[in-house]
């Protein structure tokens, strides 16, 4: 059986293996860097087969690909094996915000879609990260609409009724059809 996290908790990335053997996790991240496990200062890791635990982070360099990070507590390499697979979350609390415009991915999937004259769209299921900016993917009566995340189409984002209004552009939506 699952076990069912507080809506507190982000998953920020996974364990891939033990690196060493003073104890120190290698990580695939899903966060933008470092900082983000650096300035949330704990983490909670979630075995596949076992209990959630919390620790303290020491450190977190970025290795090729990956990054390396140390945690309290694990000073082996028996005891980070452990580990091996876990799901790394953190509070959603220890998230900083760069600007008032500034949303996190899990404050956008689940947001309704709308055009600006208030006609519904679909529901934003993923997003897609590019170069440039961001994809969100919406799901709708339609199918799928692919909506650039820039300035110039996403006109209001309203955390608190979980809507996005969006501007018509050219060629983006085909809603005109009977």
């Amino acid at each position: 059986m699952s076990e069912v996290f507080p809506d507190n908790l982000l998953l920020v990335g996974k364990v891939s293996r033990p690196h060493g053997l003073g104890g120190i996790l290698r990580i695939w991240s899903y966060a933008r860097s470092e900082e983000t496990f650096l300035e949330s200062g704990r983490v909670f890791l979630k075995p596949s087969s076992g209990e959630t635990h919390e620790y303290r982070v020491l450190s977190v360099v970025r290795h090729k690909n990956v990054y390396l990070m140390k945690l309290k507590g694990l000073d082996s390499i028996e005891a980070a094996e452990e580990y091996r697979g876990a799901a790394i979350f953190i509070s959603k609390e220890a998230l900083r915000r760069e600007g008032e415009e500034e949303y996190f991915w899990h404050e956008i999937i689940g947001l309704e879609v709308y055009l600006e004259p208030g006609r519904f769209i679909g529901t934003i299921r993923h997003i897609l990260p590019t170069g440039g900016h961001d994809i969100y993917v919406v799901q709708g009566d339609r199918g799928e609409v692919l909506i650039p995340a820039t300035h110039e189409v996403v006109k209001d984002i309203d955390r608190v009724n979980k809507k996005m209004i969006v501007s018509e552009i050219e060629g983006l939506f085909d809603l005109n059809e009977a």
